[in-house]
């Protein structure tokens, strides 16, 4: 017979929120190169993952389990064209999803605070696109609750010299 101590708590660690979980799938290319495919993988993954139990009362109500993409930057173009602003080139930019009140006034102020910690950071903002959804694909559950999803482009600064001070310039 084996003997296992017995976890003890360390530092933030409660052995006592120890727990078994599922529900985790990944598809990657190791060597980085974007495909189509891999979108579509990874949706298959979702759908075969529906035994986690990821949904309460309302069956049409997930969890909001998703996908993490590089940034599609022709489609990008595309979308920032269509609402009145170009995108400088591939890796000059990024984009974020916000997640706003339906409440209109309410939208406004946020963005408006993002819009100044961008100036405050000292990056550019580039533009604000609203993401189309399908209300009809969501549940009664979901429909209380739901957002305005909106994605802001920031663009690098001049003065940004490499990636990574970007990247840190954004997490602020």
């Amino acid at each position: 017979m084996t003997y296992i101590p017995k976890a003890r708590q360390e530092g933030l660690y409660y052995p006592e929120f120890e727990h078994d979980a599922c529900g985790v799938g990944v598809v990657a290319n190791i060597k980085g190169v974007r495909s189509h495919q891999i979108i579509l993988d990874g949706i298959e993954v979702l759908n075969n993952l529906a035994h986690r139990g990821a949904s309460g009362s309302d069956p049409e109500t997930g969890d909001g389990a998703g996908i993490l993409v590089q940034i599609p930057h022709d489609f990008m173009r595309k979308v920032s064209s269509d609402n009145g602003f170009s995108l400088p080139e591939q890796g000059e930019y990024a984009v974020g999803n916000i997640f706003f009140p339906q409440d209109e006034l309410e939208s406004e102020r946020y963005r408006l605070i993002i819009e100044q910690a961008i100036q405050d950071e000292g990056q550019r903002l580039l533009g604000w696109r609203e993401v189309p959804v399908n209300s009809d694909a969501i549940g009664v559950v979901a429909k209380l609750t739901q957002p305005r999803i909106q994605q802001v482009f920031i663009g690098s600064n001049s003065g940004a010299t490499n990636p990574d001070e970007f990247e840190r310039s954004l997490n602020v």
